[in-house]
């Protein structure tokens, strides 16, 4: 029996389509390109660490138009970065110190569910405790938030913040920090993107140093 999955724009596939979707990739691939695989089999060197949403619309190879073997992902809801999650924290490390990546890009999305919900008051389940990350920033931008009436802009800015913050959450980590103090070529970037326009807006709070860092987080080497 076949089971069907109902796509967003109503398109049915199939769960055995998705294995010959997976054939015909590999077939076009090796079309343009026969060695393709064995090059990518070879390993990996990255220059790009994505800490992007879950959200199925934003996947980072299609909307950078980068291939395969290009960026090293990392995705949860709603793109938080927190010092608690060990999941993050084992990617960052192995992202910084093994794979010795240039750059770090938090990426939120406008339109993100998990931010609308943050916004909210309705209980979700189990995710109200994950979305508490993302009412902190609220709270810690609480005065010029407070200012913004229209609902669809409030959402659009606390996207923005949040990338901002989750990029500063990464400067703030041991782990770039002290590849900042051995010299380490690392640069930290947060980046927004507009599901309408397909556009990516450079949110201008990079850093490639611990020269931004607030002194309470700066740690001596």
């Amino acid at each position: 029996m076949c089971a069907k999955i109902e796509t967003q724009d109503n398109k049915a596939i199939t769960y055995e389509g998705l294995l010959e979707g997976n054939k015909a990739w590999v077939a076009d691939t090796l079309k343009e390109d026969p060695e393709f695989f064995n090059k990518l089999s070879a390993g990996q060197a990255p220059p790009v660490l994505w800490i992007g949403c879950s959200d199925s619309r934003v996947p980072a190879n299609q909307i950078t138009n980068t291939m395969p073997g290009d960026i090293f992902v990392h995705r949860n809801i709603a793109n938080v970065v927190t010092h608690t999650d060990m999941n993050l924290l084992s990617v960052l490390d192995y992202s910084v110190n093994v794979l010795k990546v240039k750059h770090i890009i938090v990426c939120g999305h406008y339109g993100c569910g998990g931010v609308n919900a943050a916004l909210g008051d309705k209980q979700v389940g189990l995710i109200d405790n994950w979305l508490r990350n993302i009412k902190d920033v609220y709270r810690i931008h609480e005065r010029e938030m407070s200012t913004i009436k229209d609902p669809v802009r409030k959402s659009e800015r606390l996207v923005e913040l949040n990338a901002i913050e989750g990029a500063a959450n990464v400067m703030s980590t041991s782990i770039v920090q002290n590849a900042w103090a051995a010299g380490q070529e690392l640069s930290v970037h947060a980046w927004v993107y507009s599901l309408k326009t397909g556009l990516i807006t450079d949110m201008k709070v990079s850093a490639s140093n611990s020269e931004d860092l607030s002194p309470v987080f700066k740690m001596q080497a």
